[in-house]
């Protein structure tokens, strides 16, 4: 028997645009639409072309993809014909093989946000698809406040739906535009809709996260017949976001029943990507990654307790629900004050230290929580673990020393009269038995102002002889900073975030009164990690 085949319609474009904080420039448009066709989704929704700029930007010269790229806009206004209604021209003039219009499905909308008749709202669907369809366009209706307008005035809602699908439209995405409908609700609603004449290949679910459920009514309206389904990478979207596919994927290609009764176009051998685009997305965005995300966060395998850690030893399995490499992902054994041997071991060995002395792994042991008790914390920071493994062990190269530093923090005006402020960094090192002496200001190319972390940041990497080819691609991502102790002893700790373009992403951490040391060593900590992993030599 043939399995049936799942649409996979990414709005990461468009839907994802709404989130607060987010604004894509075009060339970062191209570059996230390259990243969902790498994976294997079957549609791409890139924007709403005439409505700004960057999305007609985007249309004028849109990257060539194997997925379809697709046009979004609006049906028809009221009072003019289709051929005539300027934002329709514009979607068709886009020249995308897909075309995603919106309508209102809900009756209190369309008397409400409208201002119109029921009946001219089915004539302005019903006129708008036949326009697209007679312009030999794919067409998809993304069927606005659906489940609350089916609800509300379920006769309504149906009408509206159908006029869309009597026109000629290929598919019906019926959208939880409020977020508020719960699985059960959607799985009903749906088999509704089809025992009403639209089949199931041709209907979409487009949910929202507003009570956390967008993943599970997603899988409800597949279970319930749905073979479309609309998301973002990531969750992006308006409030608290929409469907995530980088949860629905994975679950579609690895969990029963999905696993077996359906096919998607996303090659199995593709699935590792899926973390690296994560990633890649937030790192575009300035975004810190949800360390928490299914399948693709940092800490989705990983296993602090010392009881579980001893357990993965022996069988992932006992605490995995799938191998983190299928996704792309790694298993993470925390290291922390609550750790014990096993924890080490398993930890030592993913970082190729099978071979060790066991007697070095109680000093491991102590080293890590005498230093906690001062302030470190080693449970996120794994990069600074395997450095001070590594020292006890006597395993790490003597890349280069830090002679000095120096760091100046100057308020000023500038020539526009308004105050600003400028880190200057000196750092001095010796490499290979020469020093050098680097400087550095904390402005980047737009004049704004970066820290005095930026600017030691920038310092240190500039000369470093032969490392400084291989540090060229090193980010810093984030920067946390946490007191540890109050009052006139106040401890600082400081957790660096780093990444590089091998979609490597790690962190480091350094404790210290003051702020800027406690930067600094967790910036060497992260330099010294990376010429590690690069294979870097003394």
């Amino acid at each position: 028997m043939t399995n049936q085949r799942l649409s996979l319609f990414d709005t990461t474009l468009r839907d994802g645009q709404q989130t607060q904080g987010v604004q894509f420039s075009t060339p970062e448009k191209i570059q996230i639409a390259q990243l969902l066709d790498q994976i294997g989704l079957d549609y791409i929704e890139g924007g709403w072309p005439g409505a700004n700029p960057t999305d007609s930007e985007f249309f004028e010269n849109p990257p060539k993809t194997r997925a379809t790229m697709t046009a979004f806009g609006m049906t028809k206004r009221a009072g003019r014909s289709a051929e005539n209604d300027d934002v329709l021209a514009a979607v068709l003039n886009a020249n995308t093989p897909a075309v995603c219009l919106v309508g209102k499905t809900h009756d209190f909308h369309v008397k409400t946000a409208l201002g119109i008749s029921l009946a001219e709202n089915l004539d302005n669907i019903a006129a708008s698809f036949k326009h697209i369809v007679a312009n030999s366009r794919e067409a998809i209706f993304d069927a606005e406040h659906f489940f609350d307008g089916y609800k509300s005035n379920p006769d309504y809602a149906l009408k509206a739906i159908h006029a869309a699908f009597d026109a000629g439209c290929r598919w019906i995405a019926l959208c939880d535009t409020n977020g508020g409908t719960l699985p059960s609700e959607i799985s009903a609603i749906v088999k509704a809709v089809i025992k009403s004449g639209i089949p199931g290949e041709n209907l979409g679910i487009h949910t929202h996260n507003d009570t956390d459920n967008a993943v599970a009514g997603s899988l409800a309206a597949i279970d319930a017949g749905a073979r479309q389904i609309q998301g973002t990478l990531n969750g992006l979207g308006e409030r608290c976001g929409n469907a995530n596919l980088t949860s629905l994927i994975p679950t579609l290609l690895l969990k029963e029943p999905y696993k077996s009764q359906y096919e998607t176009g996303i090659d199995p051998e593709n699935l590792p990507l899926l973390t690296r685009a994560s990633r890649k997305l937030d790192d575009i965005l300035n975004r810190v990654p949800n360390r928490s995300a299914p399948y693709v966060g940092a800490s989705a395998f990983a296993h602090k307790a010392g009881l579980h850690a001893s357990a993965i030893l022996k069988d992932p399995t006992t605490y995995e629900h799938i191998d983190p490499s299928v996704v792309g992902n790694t298993r993470i054994i925390p290291m922390s004050n609550q750790a014990g041997q096993s924890n080490l071991r398993k930890r030592l060995a993913e970082m190729g230290l099978k071979d060790i002395d066991k007697s070095a792994l109680p000093r491991i042991l102590d080293r890590i929580k005498e230093a906690e008790d001062k302030g470190y914390s080693y449970d996120t920071a794994q990069a600074s673990f395997e450095l001070l493994a590594r020292d006890e062990l006597g395993l790490i190269p003597n890349f280069f020393e830090v002679k000095r530093y120096k760091v100046t923090v100057e308020r000023r005006k500038n020539k526009y009269n308004k105050m600003v402020s400028l880190s200057e960094a000196m750092v001095v090192v010796k490499v290979g038995g020469e020093k050098m002496l680097s400087v550095s200001e904390s402005h980047d190319e737009h004049g704004s102002d970066r820290g005095p972390v930026n600017a030691l940041s920038k310092a240190l990497a500039k000369d470093l002889g032969p490392y400084s080819k291989i540090l060229e691609d090193m980010h810093l991502v984030d920067f946390k900073v946490r007191i540890t102790q109050g009052g006139t002893e106040a401890v600082t700790r400081v957790i660096i975030d780093s990444a590089d373009s091998a979609g490597r992403r790690w962190a480091t951490v350094g404790v210290s009164p003051n702020i800027v040391d406690a930067s600094f060593e967790a910036l060497l900590d992260a330099i010294n990690w990376k010429l590690i992993q690069e294979g870097a030599k003394a």
